[in-house]
């Protein structure tokens, strides 16, 4: 089988690539990106919330010009809603529709047939992914599905293939960069890791973080996007139920940018707290701790 994927030439090159989007990936992402690529194996990023695991798949998406499919994991999800479903009201608008057409003499063998084809399935993203291929597959948050729904994605990762009963066996003509993402509510399984390379994102450092807000913050001032680089990190060292991920970060860049501000002062970080704070209890612990300490 022919890999169709588009391919990056060394991880430099793909972080470039990743960078011309707006996503700066250290060394040991580019690599782990550029490996899941090469070798066709899904890539497992698992890390704090806001530490960019789901905005990786979007750039990998736009810097190898491929289509992306996502997945949003959640507590429940089943085959029917990842894999593929019937549309049923269609089906059964078809089949009156044959039987007033048949005159009440209908072939039920034919008119089951009819019902099952391509023209009345609904494609869910694992299916999309499979057909669509070569495509960036996200599975975001998979800790948030159950065990059964984990196991029924280890077999589809494993094979890059799904047997549909009325239609037959599917598979990705060219395996389907997947990425799935876990912010560790819960441990996933070692059967689901071991199919996958593995990284761990962290929140970046201050130099990297200030750099991001000068890509994603047209405009802003070297002393703004530094004083708020310092303040977040502050925050993320304050036990809070939420430290803040760096689209917070960005937000309040934004927010700042909004209020034509150059300078973060106590009056304005008091006033504009809520855009990296989500948790009234966060709040008040900043109150507590005091907001002189995030401009120090």
């Amino acid at each position: 089988m022919t890999d169709a994927r588009p391919a990056a030439g060394s991880p430099r090159e793909l972080a470039a690539a990743l960078e011309s989007t707006g996503y700066l990936a250290d060394d040991g992402l580019a690599m782990a990106a550029f490996l899941a690529l090469r070798m066709g194996r899904p890539l497992f990023c698992e890390g704090e919330p806001g530490t960019g695991k789901t905005s990786l798949a979007v750039a990998l998406a736009e810097a190898l010009q491929l289509p992306l499919i996502r997945l949003q994991c959640h507590e429940g999800i089943d085959a029917s809603q990842a894999l593929y479903d019937w549309d049923f009201p269609r089906q059964l608008l078809h089949l009156r529709t044959l039987e007033a057409a048949s005159g009440g003499a209908l072939d039920a063998d034919a008119a089951e047939s009819s019902l099952y084809t391509e023209r009345f399935l609904l494609a869910r993203p694992l299916l999309q992914a499979l057909t669509d291929a070569p495509c960036v597959l996200l599975v975001d948050e998979i800790d948030r599905a159950d065990d059964e729904f984990e196991a029924f994605l280890l077999e589809l990762l494993d094979e890059n293939a799904v047997t549909i009963p009325e239609l037959g066996h599917i598979r990705a003509a060219t395996p389907p960069l997947a990425i799935l993402t876990s912010n560790r509510t819960r441990e996933v399984h070692d059967a689901l890791k071991r199919r996958c390379l593995y990284h761990w994102l962290q929140h970046p450092d201050l130099d990297r973080e200030i750099a991001i807000m000068h890509r994603r913050v047209p405009g802003i001032a070297d002393d703004l996007a530094t004083q708020v680089a310092q303040a977040v990190h502050v925050l993320r060292g304050l036990e809070l139920l939420k430290p803040p991920g760096v689209a917070e970060t960005l937000d309040w860049a934004r927010a700042l940018r909004e209020l034509d501000r150059d300078v973060l002062d106590a009056e304005i970080a008091a006033a504009t707290l809520g855009t990296v704070l989500k948790y009234r209890e966060d709040l008040d612990r900043v109150a507590r701790a005091g907001l002189d300490r995030l401009l120090a």
